[in-house]
């Protein structure tokens, strides 16, 4: 089919070619796109001499010399296996010149609806039929971005407090305070080394025994009531401690029940003189105790900062939810949903706890869940779409300090997590989201207006149920 009439006959019956091939638009309805499409036997059978032929000189056939082998006797051979590589070619190159000649972007891979009938499969394959089939897909929506000038945000900001360095000073003194053993009672501050049996209604539990438990008496570090139960007794000395463990407990199984615990206080030790000098901060590093105090406060501040651009950020995200409203495509949405279920049953299967225990059930949660998910494929396609217009890109530079400071986090394993990097074009998706998000965020902060609000440590760093965008 050539010319100007042709052009006209494609046009009046929304058809186009594709190297001989029929693609039909049969449906149109919201962000779903549904074709039919026919690549003749003819194009099918062009393509498989062509892949035969290149054949010859690849293959090694008894009977043949290089080069030589006659292309009916492949097709014999290889006709079969080189068909159903043609047809998956086939519906990568129509998916891509549709979607390009249509300015459409697929929201996910297309699917395809190849022919069911066993008989008709294989008739394709032996070369012998066309190829008959319909493709599916979503498109991404058109994202009209709002004016982001109007968005006014509130950043926390804390002053540091000498008073706070000077605790964390402390701390890190009291973390290399030595101690001596002792004779006589425990007392609060002291460290006892015991070993422990626990039991509930006379049976043993998992993770209740340890052999040389080390416990400083007053840390809080036990079940509450615990290592009040332990004071002045000394080295030698068995006692039998009953605690409840709190309601919240992170072991289902164990949360709100008595349990008691046969104890044996092996040593008692007091603890030694608390130091703070220049020589604590040679032992961490550091030339002089100024210049720990130093480190502290700067070591505060990047804390309180990261916490404060969460905070800002959550409200960005907040802002550009309310201002833009779209169809949603449906499998990006049930995708992103799949994932946040997976992720919360199996947390919740591991931690032996129930929707029920949280207050909810499954129904309600899974409407609260998938609520998420819209509104994290809300927000990826409006980020990802301020970050095309405003040519947003993530660099190779930035990308590789990203795969460096992730492989750290496998010290030993650095080259198989590299290697599954290289094989995994997903994975590598995955790393560059969150840069890219940070930088769109970056380029929000320079447009929208931002006041900056005093708050308390406590206040900054409070838990806010932070929803991320993706």
């Amino acid at each position: 089919m050539t010319g100007r009439g042709a052009d006209r006959r494609r046009a009046r019956s929304n058809e186009t070619d594709v190297r001989e091939m029929q693609v039909t638009e049969i449906q149109s309805d919201g962000l779903k796109r549904e074709f039919k499409i026919v690549v003749p036997l003819v194009e099918l059978d062009e393509r498989l001499v062509q892949r035969l032929t290149s054949l010859k000189d690849e293959v090694r056939i008894k009977g043949f010399r290089p080069g030589k082998v006659p292309v009916n006797h492949l097709r014999k051979l290889y006709g079969r296996s080189a068909m159903a590589e043609i047809v998956q070619t086939m519906l990568r190159e129509v998916a891509k010149k549709t979607l390009d000649e249509r300015g459409e972007r697929a929201a996910t891979p297309p699917d395809y609806q190849l022919p069911e009938d066993e008989g008709e499969a294989e008739r394709i394959l032996l070369g012998k039929a066309d190829l008959a089939y319909t493709m599916t897909y979503e498109v991404l929506p058109k994202v009209v971005l709002g004016d982001f000038k109007t968005i006014k945000v509130e950043r926390p900001v804390v002053e540091i407090a000498d008073a706070e360095v000077e605790t964390q000073l402390q701390q890190l003194a009291e973390s290399g305070r030595t101690f001596e053993t002792k004779t006589g009672k425990a007392e609060s501050g002291d460290r006892v080394t015991i070993s422990y049996l626990g039991k509930i209604d006379g049976e043993v539990f998992d993770g209740g025994a340890d052999d040389n438990a080390v416990l400083r008496l007053g840390s809080g570090q036990f079940i509450p009531g615990f290592e009040d139960q332990l004071e002045g007794a000394s080295a030698g000395d068995e006692r039998t401690v009953t605690v409840t463990f709190p309601e919240d407990y992170g072991a289902a199984n164990l949360a709100g029940k008595t349990a008691t615990f046969d104890v044996t206080i092996k040593e008692v030790s007091k603890p030694g003189e608390l130091v703070i000098d220049d020589q604590l901060a040679e032992r961490l590093g550091l030339e002089s105790i100024d210049k720990l105090r130093d480190a502290i406060k700067e070591q505060l501040r990047n804390q309180y900062n990261e916490a404060s651009r969460m905070k800002v950020k959550r409200q960005i995200l907040d802002r550009l939810d309310e201002m833009h409203s779209f169809d949603l495509p449906p499998k990006m949405v049930e995708a992103e949903f799949e994932n946040i279920w997976r992720q919360i049953t199996g947390d919740m299967a591991r931690t032996a706890r129930t929707f029920e225990m949280e207050g909810t059930n499954e129904e309600a949660a899974r409407t609260d869940y998938r609520k998420i998910a819209e509104r994290r494929v809300r927000l990826g396609l409006v980020l990802s779409e301020i970050g095309e217009r405003n040519k947003i890109e993530v660099r190779e530079e930035e990308m590789q300090r990203a795969l460096a400071a992730h492989l750290r986090q496998f010290p030993g394993r650095e080259q198989a997590v590299l290697d599954f990097y290289r094989k995994d074009p997903d994975a590598l998706v995955a790393l560059r989201a969150p840069i890219f998000e940070e930088k769109v965020v970056d380029f929000l902060l320079e447009l929208i207006n931002v006041t900056d609000k005093p708050v308390t440590r406590e206040e900054l760093l409070k838990d806010d149920d932070e929803v991320a965008a993706g």
